[in-house]
């Protein structure tokens, strides 16, 4: 009988997570300021409140479990801050236990005083975020075409901004590069800018107190759906008190009605945040749609 070849633990532990500035020289749209970011404890949980150095974090899986995909992170936090460890660190996490490469992008807040157009400087960082995971692909041994979005509450805003404003290149760069999102996963998202569906607090943070009807049109992200928006997965608590399950409905009959492949998981009960479902209740509906789709191994 031959004998077993040897453990190497560098195939089987992953990498330690890295940070990396989104950009490497002059961030785009912005104001010359001190950076005065703060982290708050909301619960236990990490909390960031006024971002305005942006940044990427890789977690990237254990090389015998890597199947070539990826997804970039957006948490949620109403525009103001960023849920980074509940809706971040703890997802990427469980991303990267499942092969999956994982990238969290912490991404400006809106703010009159760090942005020239506070409106499109978060956008700005999710264009960033795809455009540096496709460039650096081969060493992260990633498939460029399965590079895929998740975001949570507001950061379901900013990935449905990005998966349905991806042909507008709003980072100003002639080199571009693809910004399409191969597949989009939008959990209780905030989708509409409308006064009927939107959570106000996070239409008040990213366009003001009172936005132009163009503006309002511009990220109600349901009007902009098209047969090129990436397939996408939508997953929503009916009882969800702070945003409007109507978004999530709303933005799959616009998909539905443009063609695209989606999939949308109501729970009956589970309020925003998911607080009364188990992490593992929702995320196995992920894993389980992203199987199916061939962007994850089964």
């Amino acid at each position: 009988m031959s004998p077993q070849p040897a453990i190497r633990f560098d195939q089987i532990i992953p990498p330690q997570p890295t940070t990396m500035p989104l950009y490497s020289g002059e961030i785009p749209n912005s104001i010359n300021s001190p950076d005065q970011e703060e982290t708050q404890a909301m619960g236990g949980l990490r909390f960031i409140q006024k971002v305005s150095r942006p940044t990427l974090t890789s977690y990237l899986p254990a090389k015998i479990k890597a199947g070539g995909s990826a997804i970039i992170i957006f948490p949620g936090g109403g525009y103001v801050g960023e849920s980074y460890q509940f809706e971040g660190t703890s997802i990427a996490e469980a991303f990267r236990d499942h092969g999956i490469a994982a990238f969290i992008v912490k991404y400006r807040l809106p703010s009159d005083v760090t942005m020239k157009d506070k409106s499109i400087g978060p956008l700005q960082d999710a264009e960033q975020a795809i455009k540096l995971v496709r460039q650096h692909a081969a060493e992260l041994q990633i498939d460029p075409g399965k590079v895929g979005i998740i975001g949570f509450s507001a950061g379901g805003h900013l990935a449905s901004t990005l998966g349905t404003h991806f042909e507008k290149n709003y980072l100003g760069d002639a080199a571009n590069g693809n910004l399409r999102p191969d597949f989009m996963i939008l959990v209780y998202p905030v989708i509409s800018m409308t006064d009927q569906l939107t959570h106000m607090g996070s239409r008040d943070a990213l366009l003001g107190k009172n936005p132009s009807a163009a503006q309002i049109q511009e990220f109600s992200n349901e009007l902009h759906v098209s047969e090129r928006t990436p397939p996408t997965l939508l997953l929503h608590a009916s009882d969800d008190s702070l945003v409007d399950v109507d978004n999530s409905v709303g933005f799959y009959e616009a998909l539905h009605h443009h063609k695209v492949s989606a999939q949308m998981v109501l729970f009956r009960q589970g309020q925003h945040g998911f607080f009364l479902i188990s992490p593992d209740e929702w995320l196995q509906q992920v894993y389980m749609w992203m199987a199916q789709n061939g962007w994850m191994r089964p």
